[in-house]
């Protein structure tokens, strides 16, 4: 949970703001300074202020219409994702480093996005901007995209005058995270998917393989072994009720998914229990660090004061038991104690980030140092998913083998007999 500062000037902010329009999305067509015909689509308030948007970027305006809107909504439109706003992010710190004024940079990346939502998002933005509404103010009005640790860092940016420098640090900052939270996907997603082909491939078995040495093991009168009899069991389970597990997995899946969204006393004790897990669990305790290093130093380094931005870094975290960790050493801060003592304190974080916190803290480069820290971690993360991934790849080979193994044992055992009493 990232806490929000109260600043000066919100207020007269908050008086600036104005309801926005809703925008239409508009389909167009028009000639550019070259005279090449060009066509596309771009989100705006009326067909009149989209011609005023074309030939602000040198574009003669044609024919203009409103885009029909789809028969169930805009499902058809991509979604806008976590990785979508850190491209945009960037896209902006480039544009201001490069002395693009804010409003027309917001313009500029709108109008050339293929994402209708995006497009959207940003006009919506760009229109707010030029009523003198504070960017920060602006991001505010969409928490879905942009997080209360996104808004403090550009409100930071503002304040400081220094908006460029600060966007290049959120930019490298959600870059950073979402090649983290990919590394976590990946460890996370392969033993899922072993699980999952392993159940499917024994499904398919014991449905349709089964039944068929079944049929051929009737004729035998005799007395089957007790493991093929278990197989055979299992197998006619199987066939009468597979909708009935489907439907439990399915339904499982699905109750623990709405209690673990609804459920923060759940939630929390999934995260302590994953953290137990072997080689997932030190993935995802390595992963923990990293963010919490990285936040705090991007937000450290923005100019938020040192509470404020341990209060970003235990919402970051990603797990319960590092979020109240982080917690604990915001409060032992405030009353005065030294960061890697609160550190120390704890009981959880590993030395080596005690120590770099330490030497930060008595040179006065804690940002540089917590920096250092998270690129350490990033890469040990890196270096465990594929190590994980080395590992499971016989682990597999052995399961399947097990398995499937084990099946066709069950199924053969029978016809091994009868060649011994033949």
């Amino acid at each position: 949970m990232a806490v929000t500062r109260t600043l000066g000037g919100s207020k007269s902010a908050k008086n600036k703001k104005a309801k926005v329009k809703a925008l239409d999305v508009f389909i167009w067509s028009g000639v550019n300074r070259k005279g090449k015909k060009i066509n596309g689509e771009l989100s705006a308030k009326s067909a009149i202020e989209l011609k005023a948007q074309l030939r602000k970027q040198g574009i003669t305006p044609g024919k203009v219409k409103k885009k029909a809107k789809p028969l169930f909504g805009a499902s058809g439109e991509k979604s806008i994702k976590a990785g979508d706003i850190a491209i945009m992010t960037r896209q902006i710190a480039t544009m201001l480093t490069a002395g693009v004024p804010l409003v027309q940079t917001i313009e500029m990346i709108g109008s050339g996005h293929n994402n209708p939502k995006m497009q959207r998002l940003l006009a919506e933005i760009g229109n707010q901007l030029q009523s003198g509404i504070p960017l920060s103010q602006c991001l505010k009005e969409h928490p879905l995209y942009f997080d209360g640790l996104y808004c403090d860092l550009v409100e930071s940016g503002e304040q400081s005058g220094a908006l460029e420098t600060i966007y290049d640090r959120i930019a490298t900052y959600q870059e950073k995270a979402e090649a983290l939270k990919s590394k976590i996907k990946k460890a996370m997603t392969y033993p899922i998917a072993v699980i999952v082909i392993a159940g499917i491939v024994t499904s398919i078995l014991l449905i349709f393989v089964v039944p068929v040495f079944e049929e051929i093991f009737a004729g035998f009168g005799a007395e089957l072994p007790a493991f093929t009899q278990l197989v055979m069991r299992i197998s006619d389970f199987m066939q009468a009720y597979w909708y009935l597990g489907l439907a439990g997995i399915f339904g499982g899946l699905y109750a623990f998914r709405t209690a673990h969204r609804k459920s923060l006393k759940l939630r929390d004790q999934v995260d302590r229990l994953i953290l137990k897990l072997p080689v997932v669990g030190m993935i995802l305790e390595k992963a923990a660090v990293a963010r919490y290093a990285r936040t705090l130093s991007t937000t450290f380094a923005a100019g938020v004061p040192l509470p404020d931005a341990l209060g970003s870094a235990a919402g970051a975290s990603g797990n319960a038991v590092f979020r109240d960790a982080i917690l604990e050493v915001r409060a032992e801060v405030i009353s005065g104690m030294q960061m890697n003592l609160a550190m120390r304190n704890c009981q959880i974080f590993p030395d080596m980030v005690i120590q770099m916190v330490a030497i930060g803290e008595e040179s006065g480069a804690v940002d540089d140092m917590l920096a250092k820290v998270a690129n350490v971690y990033e890469q040990q993360v890196d270096d465990a998913v594929d190590g994980l991934t080395a590992l499971l790849e016989p682990l597999i080979m052995a399961v399947l083998g097990v398995v499937i193994g084990g099946l066709i044992i069950a199924m053969y055992l029978p016809i091994f007999q009868i060649g011994k009493i033949v």
